[in-house]
């Protein structure tokens, strides 16, 4: 049992960091779903930008500089994009709110092709994130043992802010009755902006975890996560933080045990790696179809 721990360690570690930074990405999603029952499609393309802007600001600024000014200018993003794309369409149908999301996730995604030539751009190696350490025989890089404590240490923070803060029960209110708390004098468009920064601030410190691992950044490098992070806010019940948390590190765990099935199963062949991604949206549909608001999603109630 030692030695079979000993020899899948390093999967079971990247795993769990993958899982992390699926959860960073998830929570934004699980937000903006809680507080307008609208899935930003745009989301995983925002972790991508913030991907870009790093390669770009790192060229020409110390990391001291670097990284807060990718974390201020995603922030900023985040909120341009809610202002533009979805404050217009507040009383719009849904469906309209939709297509704008989409239409967003293509623009971000097109204006990426323009900068980068559809060239991949080599992520700079972040110092001490970048550094490779050995644990019980595994080789592994700093940024998979400490994902996991900081994507824990990040969702406690957002929960006592949504918890003790003026800012934080504005936005539970908001997320349980939309037009009652309007009606009560909430600023509903400031709690609606405030969201889409949240969301979009934890999507970049994503991008500084992700690309430090995947050192390559294209134009749809946040098409995988994004989704893959969407499956985990659903699985785990969308609209509930702990739930996308818990939905994000399952799949990020499970995924890389499909990687490691030839080893871990004794399966020969590598094959198994070609199926790790249809296997996060075939698990999503047992999950649904099993229970369909998920793992910590709360059941609808129709009043009369």
């Amino acid at each position: 049992m030692a030695d079979f721990f000993q020899q899948n360690l390093s999967y079971f570690l990247s795993g769990i960091s993958v899982g992390g930074q699926y959860a960073l990405i998830a929570i934004g999603y699980t937000m903006v779903y809680g507080i307008l029952r609208l899935i930003n499609f745009a989301h995983g393309d925002v972790f991508m930008c913030a991907g870009l802007m790093m390669v770009y600001f790192s060229s020409a600024l110390p990391f001291t500089l670097s990284i807060p000014a990718v974390l201020v200018l995603t922030l900023l993003l985040g909120f341009i994009i809610e202002r533009v794309a979805y404050k217009p369409l507040r009383s719009a149908p849904r469906m309209s709110v939709m297509i704008s999301a989409i239409g967003v996730s293509y623009l971000l995604q097109n204006a990426a092709l323009y900068f980068t030539g559809g060239l991949a751009k080599v992520y700079p190696e972040i110092p001490v994130l970048s550094k490779s350490i050995q644990i019980a025989g595994a080789t592994t890089r700093v940024v998979t043992i400490i994902t996991p404590f900081l994507t824990i240490i990040l969702v406690v923070l957002l929960s006592l802010l949504i918890k003790h803060t003026k800012m934080g029960m504005a936005m539970r209110a908001v997320s349980r009755d939309f037009e009652t708390s309007q009606l009560m004098g909430i600023k509903i468009n400031k709690v609606i902006s405030m969201t889409f920064m949240l969301g979009s601030l934890l999507a970049a410190v994503a991008s500084f975890l992700y690309f430090t691992n995947y050192a390559s950044v294209t134009p749809t490098s946040g098409s995988m996560p994004g989704l893959k992070a969407f499956v985990a806010a659903v699985f785990g019940g969308i609209g509930s933080i702990p739930g996308a948390v818990i939905g994000a590190f399952i799949i990020g765990i499970c995924e890389n045990i499909i990687k490691g099935g030839a080893s871990i199963f004794g399966i020969p062949g590598s094959g198994w790696t070609t199926f790790s991604d249809a296997f996060t949206f075939a698990f999503l549909i047992v999950v649904l179809i099993v229970r369909p608001t998920g793992l910590f999603g709360e059941k609808s109630v129709d009043k009369v």
